[in-house]
């Protein structure tokens, strides 16, 4: 699989748990913090490869993208460390909803930017090939990579 196919796939999976997470309603606790779990799961991994594997590739092959990397590991800065807020808290604290929806806003504008702006000049600029490698590579890294949020690079940054 190529790296962008990756990360997309990557995407859907968490906003599939987002909008789970959306429609659980507010007596579900239970269910609310298993899906806060998965998404903390989740995209604890994501962030580690595409920190420690894509983003150096795509700096290298297409330099004008690096302003996007700059933003994109400043907005998982703020991912990681709310990611660890939630890891701790209850869902029956008052500040669980509000927390996972901030959470919510700032990763779906994160892979709107990726997504829409980025990834096709990254696309562009390496080719089949080279992505497909390094696709691989972060699929092998996934096994290896933290659980913990602030065990990626972004967080003490």
């Amino acid at each position: 699989m190529d790296a962008i196919v990756l990360l997309k796939e990557d995407h859907k999976t968490v906003e599939k748990l987002f909008k789970k997470f959306e429609g659980a309603g507010d007596n579900a606790l239970k269910t609310k913090r298993d899906i806060a779990d998965q998404v903390i799961a989740e995209l604890t991994v994501h962030t580690f490869i595409e920190e420690g594997i894509f983003y150096p590739a795509a700096r290298e092959a297409a330099p004008e993208t690096k302003d996007h990397v700059l933003e994109s590991v400043e907005e998982h800065h703020l991912v990681v460390w709310t990611l660890s807020e939630l890891t701790g808290l209850d869902a029956s604290d008052e500040r669980f909803d509000a927390k996972m929806t901030v959470l919510i806003e700032n990763v779906r504008h994160h892979v709107e930017e990726e997504e829409k702006e980025w990834f096709p000049e990254v696309r562009k600029a390496m080719g089949r090939n080279r992505l497909k490698e390094l696709g691989e590579q972060m699929e092998a890294a996934k096994a290896k990579a933290p659980r913990s949020p602030l065990a990626v690079p972004s967080a003490k940054k």
